[in-house]
C-alpha cells in the first residue's frame, strides 16, 4: 500500500510542477514569495494547498460521475459504452477514491500528531 501512496504522491507533485511552470521551486521547498509579507500583486501565485486539494477532489468527483454515467449507458444498451470502457472507468474511479481516502487519513493523523504535541 505504501508503494501506491508514494506513486500517487509523486504523481501529484509532478502535476503540481506542471501547473507551476518550469521555473518553479521543488514541491517541498518554500517559495521565496511565500516568505515575503509584502509580495507584489502582479506576481503569479501558485495554487495553494486548499486549491490543490479542491482540484483533486473535483477530479475524483468527475471520475466517479463519468464512471456512473458509463455504467448507466452500458445498462441501457448504448453501443458506445462497451464493457471494457466501463470497467476501466470504474477502476480509475475506485483508485482515485482510495487515494483520496488515504490522503484524508494521513491529514487526520498529522492533525492528531500536532494536537498531541506537548507545548
Amino acid at each position: 500500500m505504501t508503494d501506491a501512496i508514494s506513486s500517487i504522491l509523486s504523481q501529484i507533485r509532478a502535476h503540481e510542477m506542471r501547473m507551476r511552470g518550469p521555473d518553479a521551486a521543488p514541491g517541498n521547498a518554500i517559495a521565496p514569495s511565500a516568505l515575503a509579507p509584502g509580495a507584489t500583486a502582479g506576481s503569479a501565485a501558485a495554487p495553494g494547498f486548499q486549491q490543490t486539494l479542491n482540484n483533486a477532489i473535483d477530479s475524483v468527483s468527475r471520475a466517479q460521475n463519468t464512471s456512473g454515467a458509463l455504467q448507466q449507458a452500458f445498462e441501457m444498451g448504448d453501443p458506445r459504452a462497451d464493457l471494457a470502457r466501463v470497467m476501466v472507468a470504474m477502476q480509475q474511479s475506485s483508485v482515485a477514491f482510495k487515494a483520496t481516502v488515504e490522503v484524508r487519513n494521513r491529514l487526520v493523523q498529522a492533525y492528531q500528531d500536532v494536537m498531541n504535541m506537548p507545548v
